[in-house]
């Protein structure tokens, strides 16, 4: 049995357009923020309440990466698993950190629930290379989303077969 465990799973709406880059070493990261709200009706005075929180996400999984530039924007409602990490840095003399839900190697899924604003962006002839995902949920075939990078590169599920031991 393991001794401890770092898992992170949130359901929210992007807050912005996410952040690719490409990096000098060849690989894409994402950047985007999650919003996740809770609301309650206050007992005193009756009045609706809620509060909104903010994550930052990290993704380092090329398959997933494909999959949030063709189909993921502000507004878009995303499930994401991923692990806490806390990065520290110091710039003029004060040390900074930030801890991210960060998406990397075969556990990291994003899944797509649902257009919630987003949804696949249209080319230059304004058609979309996505078709309508009314029922939510994800998969290749239905275009609605993708778990682990599936569906996103043939070639990379083929990969996987090769490193599986049994």
């Amino acid at each position: 049995m393991a001794g401890s465990l770092n898992k992170v799973t949130l359901i929210g709406n992007l807050g912005a357009d996410p952040d690719i880059k490409n990096l000098n070493s060849g690989n894409s990261v994402a950047n985007f923020s999650l919003a996740t709200s809770e609301s309650w009706k206050d007992k005193n005075t009756g009045e609706k309440k809620e509060v909104t929180q903010w994550h930052r996400c990290v993704v380092w999984n090329d398959g997933l990466i494909g999959v949030i530039e063709k189909y993921v924007k502000k507004g878009s409602k995303v499930y994401v698993e991923g692990e806490l990490q806390t990065r520290t840095w110091e710039k003029d003399g004060v040390t900074h950190y930030a801890t991210e839900v960060v998406l990397t190697g075969f556990d990291a899924k994003l899944i797509l629930l649902g257009d919630g604003g987003g949804g696949a962006r249209p080319d230059q002839n304004g058609n979309t290379d996505r078709p309508g995902n009314k029922g939510g949920g994800y998969g290749a075939q239905s275009g609605g989303a993708a778990r682990n990078g599936e569906g996103s590169n043939q070639s990379s599920s083929r990969q996987l077969d090769d490193e599986i031991p049994f």
